[in-house]
């Protein structure tokens, strides 16, 4: 995604969630629905659930394409529910996208939006109930990082594929 043109092609095919279906799919059928994040950049609209969508398309890669350990799929996908909730509740954007990538022993997942305002790792107090998404990024990813594009941004993290 990283260098990839600019957020315009994500609004070519914005899967819809009527009722929460996605939850009741098998993963295999989410990714034959909504899109293979490991082929082509899925979109996603800028809604709430779209945060639901991105963590069923996360574990059916996971769990179908990549055959991860248990604890590497639930980290990656928590921090997919991070990244593309922070897209949907600080940009603006009409849709979003998400990318999946896996190379030796890695793994490294990318959320794309059109605002070019950087991420902010803030303090987190015990009490404080909002605010821990990139604090969860930055313990639980091995890297993380933002690339600014022309039109945009990708707000990425890397995890190793073994525990």
């Amino acid at each position: 995604m990283a260098g990839q043109g600019d957020v315009a092609s994500v609004t070519e095919r914005v899967p819809e969630d009527p009722a929460g279906k996605w939850d009741a799919e098998p993963v295999r059928t989410v990714l034959e629905q909504a899109g293979d994040p490991t082929v082509r950049e899925v979109p996603l609209p800028n809604l709430p659930e779209s945060a639901r969508l991105a963590r069923r398309l996360t574990q059916a890669v996971l769990q179908e394409r990549w055959a991860l350990p248990a604890e590497r799929t639930e980290y990656t996908v928590l921090l997919v529910s991070e990244l593309v909730g922070n897209a949907v509740r600080h940009t603006g954007a009409h849709t979003i996208g998400i990318r999946m990538l896996r190379r030796s022993g890695w793994i490294r997942v990318e959320v794309r939006d059109p605002s070019r305002g950087l991420p902010c790792l803030l303090p987190v107090g015990e009490l404080d109930t909002s605010g821990r998404g990139l604090f969860l990024v930055d313990t639980l990813a091995e890297r993380w990082g933002v690339d600014l594009l022309p039109r945009g941004k990708t707000t990425w993290f890397e995890m190793r594929a073994t525990s």
